[in-house]
């Protein structure tokens, strides 16, 4: 455990000595860890096996979260939401007990995340959850798609288990599978991702089992305390060196026809305390809920407001609940950030207005001034990671519907560092995998043509966000569906403190010499012989551009991601020929000219 610029307990306040609370905390990493693995390797869903759309936790059985490991952002700071509705339903939860989870009016995220919970008990008594929870490709939506922006309310959405009971005395209950399966257009692929869930929950039981026979439940139980402890400290002590103040960052989810005609404006105000190591999340000024599915739920409202809190902490601060209990969020019922009133539609509540959450959360602190914050980033379901379905004509007509991560957005630069190029959105922050084309071109009847980097699209900066990403892709002897979601599109990622904006999202359809501009959120049919084109937004600029290093200048246009004429203009830096064939390099003394809004000559062109 590192401990550089650490808070360190004192020794009297101790539960257990340092070394073993180093080792504990390891271990209750790598069951975790495993858990993932378990989840990872059994499921059979490319989302989940492949792109990596699930998390996994332990939590104390009162809902304390104790780890969570390569979790997605928007699953780390709320995975007790989903949890504390079981004690409050249940006065009969026993030793090998699962619980089925994805309704987001008893804690759940959106309806496609699936979110398994098992007690760990020792010696008859209930002491821990191991949570596994995973995106599923299809959960019987009145669309083939878990991502419904139309969907006014739970009943256009799909399958609800609202705290079921999955397992009883470590027997699956197969009516409640079956409820499952005969609801779900990939029944058996669905099946398998909730037993790969099983498996991880098995896992991570047993493992915690072991744990307790080795050092005793007094140990363990004073390990957790040691450790909450420890992470309040932690991030109080992070807190502390904030400037004190309110601030306040508005951003736009972009409009949405019928839903959300002019937009989807997102607030959010943070009141830092540094003598208190405290900070309150104020997102009560934001607009009602909206007729349709962008709605967010309370988990993901609360996990969201949370992590973009400490996305501008320091990064070795541990996500347990010690630290997490030093950031208060203020929702209010009935706001489309906020807690939803039944029965609005939650279908996107992971994503879109969710991201723009995020990205509010992240930037609002650029109001401090540098270094702080970061600049706005692209967020999801562009149509590079839109959901595909059809009939497979290679496998008999067989149907197949999955969300593919051929191409997404990058991320805004922050202080010191420019964008994360595969950065995907927010909610997952580059933890989702950008898909393998020959993996996708495997399991699914799709050709993905191209993908890549288009040059000149992140927003400019002193550091710069990362570039937009490009392709085009298409349906092998069949038509295709797809459904996506490109927010970006009317309002793309805005640069901050003198930083430039990125690119913004775009689709089209291809079909023979034909171009046609599609809308941002759409159903559509690619059919045989057509193709669809993307653009998934480039990241929001941080700082003036003039202020970036003219060797970062170069090393850009010379990979290829900055143009040498956008060099010049943008950044008043002059490249010419360097030693190695097709390497430019900076010519100083012009680029100092420049720069001092001195007239170049000898043929270089004036800004």
């Amino acid at each position: 455990m590192d401990s550089i610029n650490r808070p360190e307990l004192d020794v009297s306040e101790r539960r257990v000595d340092p070394f073993l609370m180093s080792v504990l905390k390891s271990r209750f990493e790598a069951i975790v860890r495993e858990m993932t693995l378990v989840v990872m390797r059994a499921s059979r869903s490319a989302v989940i096996k492949n792109a990596r759309d699930f998390s996994c936790a332990i939590l104390t059985y009162d809902h304390r979260l104790v780890s969570v490991e390569d979790a997605l952002p928007i699953h780390v700071m709320s995975m007790d939401m989903a949890t504390r509705p079981l004690t409050d339903l249940f006065d009969d939860v026993t030793q090998g007990d699962i619980f089925l989870n994805n309704c987001p009016y008893t804690g759940g995220t959106h309806h496609a995340d699936l979110i398994m919970a098992m007690p760990v008990f020792f010696e008859g008594e209930p002491l821990f959850w191991v949570v596994a929870l995973s995106h599923h490709a299809d959960t019987g939506a009145p669309v083939p798609s878990t991502y419904l922006p139309f969907a006014k309310n739970i009943f256009e959405e799909g399958m609800h288990f609202p705290c079921v009971r999955v397992a009883q005395n470590y027997e699956e209950k197969k009516d409640i599978l079956r409820i499952g399966t005969m609801r779900n257009r990939v029944p058996d692929m669905w099946l398998g991702d909730v037993r790969a869930q099983i498996g991880a929950c098995r896992t991570g039981e047993r493992r915690i089992g072991e744990l307790f026979a080795r050092y005793g439940r007094d140990t363990i139980l004073g390990f957790v305390e040691d450790w909450f402890d420890y992470g309040a400290r932690c991030a109080k002590a992070a807190i502390a060196k904030l400037p004190a103040g309110s601030y306040s960052y508005e951003t736009r989810h972009d409009p949405v026809p019928g839903v959300a005609d002019e937009g989807i404006p997102v607030k959010v105000t943070i009141n830092v305390d540094p003598e208190k190591g405290e900070i309150v999340v104020d997102v009560r000024d934001n607009m009602d809920n909206v007729p349709g599915g962008l709605n967010l739920s309370e988990n993901t409202a609360t996990g969201s407001c949370r992590i973009g809190v400490f996305n501008n902490l320091d990064e070795s601060i541990p996500h347990n609940e010690g630290a997490k209990s030093q950031i208060k969020v203020l929702l209010r019922e009935g706001s489309v950030i906020g807690k939803p009133k039944y029965p609005v539609g939650t279908s996107v509540a992971t994503t879109n207005v969710n991201d723009r959450l995020m990205i509010a959360g992240n930037c609002v602190f650029s109001r401090m001034g540098a270094p702080y914050g970061q600049a706005e980033s692209g967020s999801h379901l562009p149509a590079g990671v839109g959901v595909i379905s059809g009939a497979d004509p290679f496998k008999h007509g067989k149907s197949y519907v999955n969300q593919v991560f051929v191409g997404y957005a990058g991320g805004g630069a922050r202080h010191g560092f420019d964008g994360w190029l595969t950065y995907c959105g927010p909610a997952n922050a580059g933890l989702i995998q950008l898909d393998s084309v020959e993996v996708d071109e495997s399991m699914y009847p799709i050709v993905i043509e191209r993908r890549g980097v288009l040059p000149g699209s992140q927003g400019f900066g002193e550091f710069e966000g990362a570039p937009a990403t490009g392709g085009v892709f298409y349906p092998l002897d069949h038509d295709m569906t797809i459904v996506y979601a490109a927010d970006g599109t009317s309002f793309p990622p805005r640069g901050v403190l003198g930083g430039g904006d990125g690119k913004e999202s775009e689709t089209i359809k291809l079909r023979a010499n034909e171009k046609i501009v599609l809308p941002a959120f759409s159903e559509e049919t690619i059919e045989n012989g057509a193709r669809i084109e993307f653009t998934a937004c480039g990241g929001g600029g941080y700082g003036d551009p003039l202020k970036r290093d003219p060797k970062r200048v170069a090393a850009t246009v010379n990979r290829g991601w900055l143009s040498r004429e956008d060099a010049e203009t943008v950044y008043k830096v002059v490249l010419v020929d360097a030693d190695e064939p097709g390497l430019l390099k900076v010519e100083e003394a012009r680029t100092a000219a420049l720069r001092n809004g001195l007239t170049l000559t000898s043929g270089v062109r004036h800004a």
